[in-house]
């Protein structure tokens, strides 16, 4: 996949496509076929300081670490973003999720990982 702006994480997704933060401030998801599908900045309208680590949850939503603002935030296929980590974080850079609603977050200046529950589904 060419011209992209400086790739750090990437993703699988559901689908078959996958997801990548960039250095420059945005995550791009492409389709199976590797054709660019959206922009996170462009579709929800979110201004990244400088994302990291990525990943897709369950219910297939995207999970973004910003290392600049220090937050882990959620961005559901449909519906606004949501801060899932607003605290507690240092420097996050990696992110992964599991099957029952846990967030695992490298947290590379306090050398450590964080694990946090979140709710996938609404009851």
């Amino acid at each position: 996949v060419p011209n992209l702006q400086g790739p750090r994480y990437v993703s699988p997704a559901p689908n078959g496509g996958f997801v990548v933060s960039e250095e420059c401030g945005d995550v791009k998801v492409f389709t199976s076929s590797r054709k660019l599908l959206c922009s996170l900045s462009s579709k929800y309208g979110h201004r990244f300081g400088n994302p990291a680590g990525v990943c897709v949850d369950v219910e297939g939503s995207i999970l973004v670490a910003d290392e600049q603002c220090r937050t882990v935030h959620l961005f559901p296929e449909h519906g606004a973003p949501i801060c899932l980590v607003s605290a507690g974080l240092r420097r996050p850079a990696g992110v992964a999720c599991s099957l029952f609603g846990h967030l695992f977050v490298a947290d590379a200046e306090e050398n450590c990982v964080k694990i946090f529950k979140y709710c996938v589904k609404p009851p």
